[in-house]
């Protein structure tokens, strides 16, 4: 449990002017995290393009990430969607000796029940070989977990281990902090919020702009988790700006914009999303150059 306290890190799918995997981009950026002292990464999340990556890219992105991290971090791999028996069939099948824990969307498009999303994830408890972190996005989803509902499958499952909590509401974080189990931990998936998340008792983020900028963002989250509020705060206002920016246009438009302005990668997405326009990737880069 201890290896998901702190910061991880949702990675980027780099890609070339052609649209095709930039492998050694993507190598670089797992150093850089690594380097800038994060706690974990994160593989095939949402800011990965996932959805527009073809099965064989998948194995792409995954094998080029476990190599360039070398053991280094503890990786855990996003397994999540709408079709709960494709999934099944996917955690019965796939070789995890690699991974460390797998990150599992709430299902979208569909709209189920309370009672659909704890039936949905009772079955993947049951066929995961991994611990599970759930991940609660309603503005991608169309449906919120309530914390009930996370509590149930909390104390029902106990390789349920953590959720990922990106609905923006201090107040539904805050009840799913007072009534969990004691083991269960709650991450932050609001990079804007995980501060205040982390000082109310949670242990840490599943990052965007900490892939950016790891080394302020890791150290924000340490400092909080060691009740420096202060020092914590000074942190959290020094890159506050870049966490509206890097989501005003769309994510992960905005993140390699960071990452194209540190000479990471180059800022490419698949459609339907797109660039940042001119002036935010002017203001980024000016940005990412003052506090690099």
């Amino acid at each position: 449990m201890s290896k998901f306290v702190g910061t991880g890190v949702a990675l980027v799918t780099p890609f070339k002017k052609d649209f095709s995997i930039d492998v050694e981009a993507l190598k670089k950026i797992v150093d850089y995290v690594i380097e800038g002292g994060v706690e974990y990464l994160v593989i095939l999340g949402t800011t990965a393009e996932t959805v527009t990556l073809s099965d064989e890219e998948k194995e792409v992105v995954i094998t080029t990430i476990v190599e360039a991290n070398a053991g280094r971090l503890p990786l855990v791999l996003g397994v999540g969607g709408n079709n709960t028996m494709k999934l099944v069939q996917e955690l019965k099948t796939r070789d995890f000796s690699k991974f460390d824990a797998i990150l599992s969307v709430s299902p979208y498009y569909n709209k189920p029940t309370q009672e659909g999303i704890y039936q949905h994830f009772k079955a993947i408890a049951e066929a995961s070989p991994l611990p599970v972190i759930l991940y609660n996005v309603p503005g991608r989803t169309a449906s919120n977990m309530l914390p009930a509902t996370v509590i149930r499958l909390a104390n029902d499952f106990k390789n349920i281990i953590a959720i990922k909590e990106a609905a923006g509401d201090m107040v539904q974080a805050m009840r799913l902090i007072k009534d969990k189990p004691s083991d269960f931990l709650v991450i932050s998936g609001d990079d804007m919020v995980t501060l205040p998340m982390v000082l109310a008792g949670a242990s840490g983020v599943i990052s965007v702009i900490g892939e950016g900028f790891p080394k302020q963002f890791s150290e924000m989250v340490r400092l909080g988790l060691q009740r420096k509020v202060d020092e914590a705060y000074e942190l959290q206002y020094q890159i506050m700006d870049a966490i509206d920016m890097i989501f005003e246009q769309g994510n992960p438009a905005g993140i390699k914009e960071v990452f194209t302005s540190l000479g990471l990668c180059e800022n490419a997405v698949r459609l339907p999303l797109v660039n940042t326009n001119e002036d935010l990737a002017n203001r980024i880069t000016i940005f990412t150059k003052k506090i690099s």
